[in-house]
């Protein structure tokens, strides 16, 4: 079985061990698992049934993951998106007015489009256009990205009328618990050697097992804390009440001349977000070969464009790569096999979810009333995952202008607008502007006035048709 292996996932070409890739498998799917709740919770506000949300999701996750493992052979995890899931939600359903059963329609159509876009070859012409720097601010903007989004997770930083954000309530017992988990991982990265190399998976397995301690000796705070005591939360035989809607909607959602914007905006946001996973990820699992290309991209493209369409079909929201798999490649996973064990612990997760309630989210209401959701287990791996990644930053050409502001621009319009690819936009539209005005334009790749101009199009149609 160990020769089969290595040979199948390439694992010791690649400078991993069999170890390495199950431990990074265990630690992606452990910084993934809350999207199960917190997406069925957000797509259940259209009226589908959370528990056959919570199925779909897991299953899609499944059946993406094994492909982006087995097929493509990238240490990446898949699941519905987040924001994508609040797109489908607040603004195609309950501000458009589609039903949910035509939202999933909206999806299958951009996932067929995406697999198009990805068997065509175009995927590989619009990756490679793009230059070294931006590439790399892509990465490092995506690592500040991650961080927000676990300090978010954490309720270190919330909402804010005044500020838009402000710092959370740190006397709040979930919340601390959340601080304490994100000090022991980089206490534990500090400190280096083998402790290092596992402070993540260290973290999680601490500061759950702390919480569900807490739990048990102090009632009071038995609902503030993690738990193993959850019930499953949605089987596979739910799945039977979204299965297949997505196509029976086709003729009503078709028939709107509105869904081609929706469509549109759908395929817009899956293939950047992914792109800019890619390269991320890529990058720091040594998938990007010396003139900048990746390794097998096209695989991983088609595997994450199969997972949109199953998930649509299954019934839920664009599945997506997960940028939460770096949190597996910095403990060592380089190949598919993290992958598929991404996708077999989703499976799982459907008959023994409540062994896994540890890392889920808890509702918390702040002394201001607000109510919002912490992940005191997970969310300390993205922190301190978005940390390792910003360092890519040293590879930026500082002394050049146009550099340096096109990587102002992605990472910050990727923090403050919570999304991967309007910091791509953003970037890439100035990029083109500023070549040209610092008369470089012959500089500039064909195909980035291209995008340029389709990004400059895409917020047109967005702000006309969704405001």
């Amino acid at each position: 079985m160990k020769e089969f292996l290595n040979g199948f996932f390439k694992i010791e070409e690649r400078g991993s061990s069999i170890t390495k890739e199950l431990l990074g498998g265990l630690t992606i799917f452990l910084a993934m698992v809350y999207i199960l709740p917190v997406n069925a919770d957000i797509l259940s506000t259209t009226g589908m049934s959370f528990a056959a949300v919570f199925a779909a999701t897991a299953v899609a996750a499944a059946v993406a993951s094994l492909m982006m493992g087995l097929y493509a052979n990238y240490p990446i995890g898949l699941a519905s998106g987040m924001g994508v899931n609040a797109f489908f939600t607040y603004t195609i359903v309950l501000t458009l007015g589609f039903t949910w059963q035509e939202a999933l329609g909206a999806v299958l159509v951009s996932g067929v489009l995406f697999l198009t876009i990805s068997l065509t070859g175009l995927r590989k012409i619009v990756i490679n256009a793009i230059p070294k720097n931006l590439k790399i601010a892509v990465g490092a903007g995506i690592g500040f990205f991650i961080a927000f989004i676990g300090l978010k997770n954490a309720g270190i930083v919330v909402d804010n009328m005044a500020t838009y954000v402000s710092l959370g309530e740190l006397n709040h017992p979930t919340i601390l618990l959340a601080l304490f988990g994100i000090i022991l991982v980089f206490v534990l990265h500090s400190i280096g050697g083998k402790i290092g190399r596992f402070a993540v998976i260290i973290s999680i397995v601490v500061t759950g097992f702390i919480g569900i301690l807490l739990g048990a000796i102090f009632p009071s705070l038995t609902a503030l804390m993690p738990t193993l005591s959850g019930a499953n939360l949605g089987s596979l035989g739910d799945v039977k009440d979204t299965f297949g809607q997505a196509f029976l909607a086709l003729p009503s959602l078709l028939s709107n001349p509105m869904a081609y914007a929706v469509i549109f905006s759908l395929l817009f946001v899956d293939f950047f977000d992914t792109a800019g996973t890619l390269v991320a990820v890529g990058h720091d699992a040594g998938l990007i070969s010396k003139e900048g290309e990746l390794i097998g991209g096209d695989r991983a493209l088609i595997s994450d464009a199969t997972g949109t369409i199953a998930g649509a079909i299954i019934g839920t929201s664009n599945v997506t790569s997960y940028i939460e798999s770096t949190t597996g490649i910095k403990q060592g996973a380089r190949t598919g096999l993290s992958a598929a064990v991404v996708g077999l612990l989703f499976l799982l997760s459907l008959f023994l979810f409540k062994f896994f309630a540890f890392v889920g989210s808890i509702p918390v209401t702040l002394g201001s009333g607000a109510s919002i959701f912490v992940s005191p287990a997970t969310s300390l791996a993205l922190v301190y995952v978005g940390a390792l990644m910003a360092s890519q930053l040293k590879e930026i050409d500082w002394k050049d202008n146009v550099a340096v502001t096109t990587t102002f621009i992605v990472i910050i319009m990727m923090v403050l607008a919570y999304s991967i690819s309007e910091g791509i936009a953003f970037g890439f539209i100035f990029y083109v502007i500023l070549m040209v005005a610092s008369k470089r334009a012959k500089e500039v790749n064909p195909v980035m006035y291209v995008l340029a101009f389709l990004f400059i199009g895409y917020y047109l149609i967005k702000f006309l048709l969704f405001v």
